[in-house]
C-alpha cells in the first residue's frame, strides 16, 4: 500500500543547515502548512495567556520566542517564493492568507492577557525587583514596546478595529506588488526595428531578442527594472527609444487599465493614516518613526531638508552641461530621457570614464567569487563552497556553504542573479532559516537580484550599478549569515528599519578598494587586468553625477513621507485621480519638482512604501548612511580590508543582529557619536 505523501513543510527539513526540501513542494503544501501553523501557535498563546502563575521571563518572554515553530519555518519560504517565482496559484494563496495572517499577527500582539504580563515583567525589571541578562532585558523591552505601539492598550473594541485595518493594509499591499509587477511586464518596451537597438552591445541585444523570445513576440524586448530610471536609457542612441521606455517606466501604475495601481494606493494611505489616528499618532509617519532610531518625522524632514538644496544645485549644474553637450551636437533640447545618455558621454569625456566599457571587466561569475567572496575571506575569513548537490527554489538559483576559516559552519548562502517575469522588480535579501542559539539554528540566507538573462552561451557581464547592487545585497546578507543571536527575534537583519542599510552600504566599499578591484576586474575574454589609470580615473570621477542620484532619492524620500504625513480625514478625501496631483505638490513645496529629475520611484509604482515593507521609511537609506559613510571613512583610514578592520566591524555591527540599540553598536565601533561629514564628502555635497 502507497504512503500517504508528507507535507515537506511540516515538519523541520532533513538537508543540510534546514535548507527547505524546494523540490518537494507544491503550492497546496503553502496553504496546509500556513493553515497548520496558525492553529499551532494560536494553541501556543492560548497556553502562555492563560498561565496562573506568576509572569516570569521563561513563561512569558521565553515561551513566545520559542511559539510558532512551523510558520517561521514556512513563511519565509513562502515570501521567498512569491517574490521570486510567482504565479497564479501562488498568488492566490497569497491573496488568501495576507489578510488572515495580518490578523494573526495582531492577535499575537494585542492579546490583554499576554500584554498584561509583559507589563508586570517591565514593571519589575524598571524597579529592580527582576534581574535580566542585557540581551533577555532588551527582548522584553522591545517586545513590549512592539505590543504598546501596536495598541495591546486598547479596549476591545479598539483592538477589533485595528485587526480589521490590519487584514484590510495586508490585502491593498499585495494587491499593489500583484498589479506592478503585472504592469511592468506588460509595459516592457517591444522594438521591432533593429535601428532602435542602436546603441546597445552585442550581449544586450541578444539578451532582449531572448526576453522576445520568451514572450512569444517578434524582436526585441527590454524588461522594466524598478526604479524610474532603466539601464538601457545610458546606451540607446535613439532618443525616439529613450522617450518610449522611460515613458513606459513612468507610466507604471497610472494608465488607467486593469492594472492601475492608484486605487489601491489611496485606499492602502488611508488605511495606514487611520490606524495612525486610533493608536494616537497624528499620522502614520509619527506611529512608524517613534519605534525607529530617527524616532519623528520631524528628525526624518531636518535630515531631507538639510541636503535638498545642496543636492539640487549640483543637479542644476550637471544639467546645464548636458544642456551644453546636447546643443554643441546639434541635438534637441535636454529632456529626461537623455539625462543617462548624455550623463555617460560627459563622464567619459570630462573623467575619461565609460562606464559601458567596464562591462567586459564585470564577469558576473567573476566579480561574485574574485570581488564579493573574496573581501568577505578578507575581512572575516570566510570560505565559499557551491554545493551542486543542493537544490535552491529557482533553476537559477546558486547555493554556496559558508565556513568559517577553521572549517566550522556558518550558514548557506543562495544567489538567485536574473530577472524573470515571474519575479517582482529590484533586488533584496531574505532569510530562509534564522539564527539562534534558542532554536539551534544556523542561517540560510537568499539574495535577489534582476541581471537581464543572456544568451544561450554568452557571458554574464554586469554592469557598474549591477556590480554594486550585488556587493550592496551581499552586506545584507553578511549580517543574516554573521549575526550570533540567543533570540530568533534578534537574528541577523531584524534590526531597526533606519538601520538595517548600513551594513549593505558600507559593504559597496569594497567594489573599489584597490585589494579587492584588483582581485576581479578582469576582462572575460582576454584577462587583462582594468588598467590602473582607468581606475584612478574612475575614483576621481565617483562624485560625478551624485546632483542627479541624491536628488532622485530625496523625491522619493519626500513622496513617502507627504504620503504617510496626512491624517485621516486628508486621507480619506484623496481619490485616484489625486495622485499626480498630489506628487507635483509634495516635491514642488521642497524644490524637488524639476521634470529633468524625476523621482527615483513614483508613486504609482513606488513599491518600496506600498508594497515592501518600508512604508514611511525610504528615509531609512539616508539615514542609515550617515554612520554607514563614516564607517567607510573608519575603514579607510585604518587600511581597508584587513582582518583586525573586519574582527572588530563584525563584532560590533554584524555579530549582534538586533540584540541591542544600534547607536550602542555604531559608538562601540567608532568611539564616539557619527558625523554626516564623510556623507557630504562621499555624495559631493560639501
Amino acid at each position: 500500500m502507497t504512503e500517504p505523501r508528507r507535507n515537506p513543510l511540516l515538519e523541520p527539513s532533513p538537508l543540510p543547515y534546514r535548507l527547505p526540501l524546494f523540490a518537494l513542494i507544491t503550492p497546496d503544501d503553502y496553504r496546509e502548512a500556513i493553515e497548520a501553523g496558525m492553529g499551532e501557535q494560536r494553541a501556543e498563546l492560548d497556553r502562555i495567556a492563560g498561565e496562573t502563575g506568576p509572569a516570569t521571563f521563561e513563561n512569558s518572554v521565553l515561551a513566545l520566542e520559542r511559539s510558532g515553530a512551523t510558520l517561521r519555518r514556512v513563511l519565509p519560504v513562502f515570501e521567498n517564493h512569491s517574490s521570486g517565482d510567482a504565479d497564479e496559484a501562488i498568488d492566490a494563496i497569497e491573496a488568501e492568507f495576507a489578510p488572515r495572517l495580518a490578523a494573526h499577527r495582531d492577535a499575537l500582539l494585542l492579546e490583554p492577557r499576554l500584554f498584561a504580563r509583559l507589563d508586570e515583567l517591565v514593571a519589575r525589571l524598571d524597579s529592580g525587583d527582576l534581574a535580566l541578562e542585557p540581551d533577555a532585558a532588551y527582548l522584553l523591552r522591545r517586545r513590549h514596546r512592539t505590543a504598546v505601539l501596536a495598541g495591546a492598550g486598547l479596549d476591545d473594541a479598539g483592538r477589533a478595529e485595528l485587526e480589521s485595518l490590519g487584514g484590510r493594509i495586508a490585502r491593498l499591499t499585495t494587491a499593489f506588488q500583484q498589479a506592478l509587477l503585472a504592469d511592468s511586464n506588460d509595459r516592457a518596451l517591444h522594438l521591432t526595428d533593429e535601428h532602435d537597438l542602436d546603441g546597445l552591445d552585442e550581449r544586450r541585444r541578444a539578451a532582449a531578442r531572448a526576453a522576445a523570445e520568451a514572450r512569444g513576440v517578434d524582436g526585441w524586448l527590454i524588461p522594466l527594472v524598478l526604479p524610474t530610471q532603466q539601464p538601457a536609457l545610458a546606451e540607446l542612441a535613439s532618443p525616439s527609444a529613450r522617450d518610449r521606455l522611460l515613458a513606459a517606466s513612468l507610466g507604471r501604475g497610472i494608465s488607467g487599465g486593469r492594472h492601475d495601481t492608484r486605487a489601491t494606493l489611496v485606499q492602502l494611505v488611508a488605511a495606514r493614516a487611520e490606524r495612525a489616528r486610533l493608536l494616537g499618532f497624528a499620522d502614520h509617519a509619527t506611529a512608524v518613526t517613534a519605534d525607529e532610531t530617527a524616532g519623528s518625522p520631524e528628525a526624518v524632514a531636518e535630515l531631507l531638508l538639510r541636503l535638498v538644496p545642496p543636492a539640487v544645485a549640483n543637479a542644476r549644474r550637471e544639467a546645464a552641461a548636458l544642456a551644453e553637450r546636447a546643443s554643441r551636437a546639434g541635438g534637441r533640447e535636454l529632456e529626461a530621457s537623455d539625462w543617462m545618455h548624455l550623463a555617460e558621454r560627459e563622464r567619459t569625456e570630462r573623467h575619461e570614464v565609460d562606464l559601458s566599457a567596464m562591462r567586459p571587466y564585470l564577469e558576473a561569475d567573476r566579480v561574485l567569487h574574485n570581488g564579493v567572496f573574496h573581501a568577505a575571506t578578507l575581512l572575516y575569513g570566510l570560505r565559499f563552497a557551491e554545493r551542486a548537490d543542493l537544490v535552491g527554489h529557482h533553476p537559477d538559483a546558486r547555493i554556496f556553504e559558508v565556513r568559517e576559516a577553521d572549517g566550522s559552519p556558518v550558514g548557506l548562502y543562495l544567489l538567485d542573479l536574473y530577472a524573470r517575469p515571474s519575479k517582482r522588480g529590484g533586488a533584496w535579501m531574505s532569510s530562509l532559516v534564522d539564527q539562534s542559539d534558542l532554536t539551534g539554528d544556523l542561517p540560510v540566507v537568499v539574495n535577489h537580484l534582476n541581471v537581464p538573462k543572456p544568451a544561450a552561451g554568452d557571458a554574464t557581464l554586469l554592469t557598474f550599478d549591477e556590480a554594486e547592487t550585488l556587493f550592496h545585497e551581499f552586506g545584507h546578507a553578511l549580517h543574516g549569515l554573521l549575526a550570533r543571536v540567543r533570540f530568533p527575534s534578534f537574528a541577523g537583519t531584524n534590526v531597526f528599519r533606519d538601520f538595517v542599510e548600513l551594513p549593505s552600504q558600507v559593504n559597496e566599499l569594497w567594489m573599489l578598494r584597490p585589494e579587492i578591484l584588483e582581485h576581479y576586474a578582469v576582462h572575460h575574454e582576454t584577462g587583462e587586468p582594468l588598467p590602473h589609470e582607468y581606475v584612478e580615473r574612475l575614483l576621481a570621477s565617483r562624485t560625478f553625477g551624485e546632483g542627479f542620484a541624491t536628488t532622485e532619492y530625496l523625491a522619493a524620500a519626500v513622496l513617502d513621507q507627504a504620503w504617510h504625513r496626512l491624517d485621516a480625514v486628508a486621507a480619506a478625501a484623496l481619490s485616484p485621480e489625486d495622485v499626480a496631483r498630489f506628487e507635483h505638490e509634495a516635491l514642488d513645496a521642497v524644490g524637488l519638482a524639476d521634470p529633468l529629475v524625476p523621482p527615483r520611484y513614483s508613486s504609482g509604482y513606488f513599491a518600496h512604501v506600498f508594497a515592501g515593507g518600508y512604508d514611511a521609511g525610504y528615509y531609512s537609506y539616508v539615514w542609515s548612511e550617515v554612520p554607514g559613510a563614516d564607517i567607510m571613512a573608519w575603514f579607510e583610514e585604518r587600511g581597508g580590508a584587513t582582518a583586525e578592520n573586519g574582527a572588530r566591524y563584525r563584532a560590533e555591527i554584524l555579530a549582534p543582529g538586533g540584540s541591542r540599540d544600534p547607536g550602542e553598536s555604531i559608538r562601540a565601533l567608532l568611539g564616539r557619536e557619527p558625523r554626516i561629514d564623510a556623507l557630504l564628502a562621499r555624495r559631493g555635497l560639501g
